[in-house]
C-alpha cells in the first residue's frame, strides 16, 4: 500500500488499509491488481480520474494523423495524365500525406503486368523530389500497389 504523501507502507490488511482512508477523508484505489500482493494507493479519485482525462487529451494533441490518399492509373495512361495525377501525389505528399497509388489491370491487361511496372516507375520518377517509396510495386489481385511517403526535411 501507498499512503497519500507517497509514501510505501508495505503490506497492509483492507480493513486497515480502509480506515486510514477514511481518517484522511481520501479513496483506497486499487492502483494494480494484477500484482502480487495487490498495489493501492490513498487519494483523491476525482482528482485521479481528472488528471488521467488530462494527460491522455495531451498525448492526443502530440499525435500526427496520417492520411492515405488514393491515385488510380492504368496501363494504358497517356503521358500528359500522369503528369496530372503525378501532381496531385506532389500535393498530398507536400501536406504530409501517404499515397497509395495503384494501376487498375481489366481483361487481357492482366497478360501484360510489365507495362504496369513501368507506369508505376515514371511515377516514382515524377514524384520523387517529394517523396520516397515506402513499399515498392506489387501486385494485389488486379491491382498493382505502391506506398508513397513524404520526405523528412
Amino acid at each position: 500500500m501507498i499512503d497519500a504523501e507517497g509514501n510505501q507502507v508495505g503490506v497492509v490488511p483492507i480493513s486497515r488499509a480502509l480506515s486510514m482512508a477514511e481518517e484522511k477523508k481520501l479513496d483506497l484505489v486499487n492502483v494494480s491488481p494484477n500484482a502480487n500482493p495487490p498495489v493501492c494507493k490513498i487519494l483523491d479519485y476525482g482528482k485521479y480520474k481528472y488528471d488521467a482525462l488530462k494527460k491522455e487529451k495531451e498525448s492526443k494533441k502530440k499525435q500526427k494523423v496520417i492520411n492515405v490518399k488514393e491515385i488510380r492509373l492504368t496501363p494504358s495512361i497517356d503521358k500528359h495524365d500522369i503528369e496530372v495525377k503525378a501532381k496531385h501525389a506532389n500535393t498530398f505528399l507536400k501536406n504530409g500525406d501517404k499515397v497509395k497509388v495503384s494501376v487498375r489491370f481489366r481483361g487481357r491487361e492482366l497478360g501484360h503486368t510489365e507495362i504496369g511496372k513501368i507506369v508505376l516507375d515514371k511515377f516514382k520518377e515524377l514524384t520523387e523530389e517529394n517523396g520516397t517509396v515506402e513499399k515498392d510495386s506489387m501486385m494485389e489481385g488486379r491491382n498493382m500497389i505502391m506506398f508513397l511517403l513524404p520526405k523528412q526535411d
